[in-house]
């Protein structure tokens, strides 16, 4: 009787509630530092120039300390693929960093209740709930740091208030290269305020991470990017890019959170082995006996779908629900 190992990996994506906020500081984000290996990143976010022309040197300060000359570029805008679809970037908790993990986010409230938006992590704050999503969003306010008046020239009659933005529609007195991704709030976005969310991990759409330029270590972007015509940080918007496979509705048991990829065959293993190399995955090793070598096949099978309160990292994140004055935090240091 031949014995014939079977490599199964089995893969859970991290799931939950949670709430949003916006904010946009033009400070250089979190995750555009040049430590990949502490990051998890293949390539730092892009940052720009104060001029909005992308930065090769990932060592440049942020000019939201003195003398920096790194701000966010315009070009990280949100912006709507269909009446049901956006896609954008937003910080997340400085306790918990995903640099460059993308989020499927279902808004369960407000006017824009059922609708979807697939965020990157491209920033972090300290003052950002573990469930929580600072959305980037020209004019949604400053929050802790303002690099906004010394690149662009903000006031607060017309970019609004610390921490929400304006309260009325001034996007029209934004900088032109502002003006798509502060529309969007008043637009796709319907005005909405701080919206509650059901949030999942998903594959990052290609279109996403061709205006970011980062993507995280084993990851692969999936659908169509944007121009080739387009700079990165540029805000012109890029054609919709397919919704991740993984981004289904919540199934109603655990069973049915699994995505099973990829089986292949190969010679015996000595012993099963489950290593943990994130919070959202796991990977189990194991052998199949069969009669007979000749007769064994491989199988891939795709279970797609998560589930927020099973035995994965959701599990793991604490619900903490930010102030209506929750703003990011702009990590100046990796």
């Amino acid at each position: 009787m031949a014995l014939i190992a079977a490599s199964v990996t089995i893969t859970t994506a991290a799931s939950g509630t949670g709430t949003t906020t916006r904010y946009w500081d033009c400070c250089k984000p979190s995750c555009a530092w040049n430590d990949l290996d502490q990051l998890g990143i293949e390539s730092a976010v892009t940052s720009c120039d104060i001029n909005d022309n992308p930065l090769s040197d990932t060592t440049s300060t942020s000019g939201c300390e003195s003398g920096g000359t790194a701000y966010m570029c315009s070009g990280q805008s949100p912006w709507a693929v269909s009446n049901d679809l956006a896609y954008g970037f937003a910080a997340v908790s400085a306790s918990s960093p995903a640099c460059c993990q993308c989020y499927q986010l279902t808004f369960t409230s407000t006017s824009i209740a059922g609708k979807k938006m697939i965020v990157q992590a491209t920033n972090t704050g300290s003052d950002v709930g573990s469930t929580q999503f600072d959305i980037a969003m020209p004019g949604g306010g400053f929050g802790i740091f303002d690099g906004c008046t010394n690149e662009w020239g903000a006031t607060s009659e017309v970019w609004g208030a610390q921490y929400g933005g304006s309260s009325t529609n001034t996007c029209p007195q934004f900088p032109s290269e502002l003006q798509p991704g502060c529309g969007f709030r008043w637009d796709w976005f319907g005005g909405a305020d701080n919206p509650t969310v059901e949030w999942e991990e998903v594959a990052c759409p290609s279109a996403i991470t061709a205006k970011s330029g980062c993507v995280r270590k084993g990851d692969t972007p999936v659908g169509p990017s944007a121009s080739s015509s387009t700079k990165v940080g540029s805000s012109s918007s890029a054609p919709a890019a397919v919704v991740a496979a993984s981004s289904n509705a919540a199934p109603e048991s655990a069973a049915s959170s699994l995505v099973v990829p990829e089986v292949s065959l190969s010679p015996l293993a000595s012993s099963a082995s489950v290593s943990v190399p994130t919070v959202s995955t796991f990977h189990t090793t194991f052998a199949i006996q069969t009669a007979s070598a000749s007769s064994a096949t491989d199988h891939t099978s795709e279970l797609a779908s998560t589930q927020a309160g099973t035995t994965t990292a959701a599990e793991s994140i604490a619900s903490t629900q930010p102030s209506d004055e929750a703003g990011d935090d702009d990590t100046c240091e990796p």
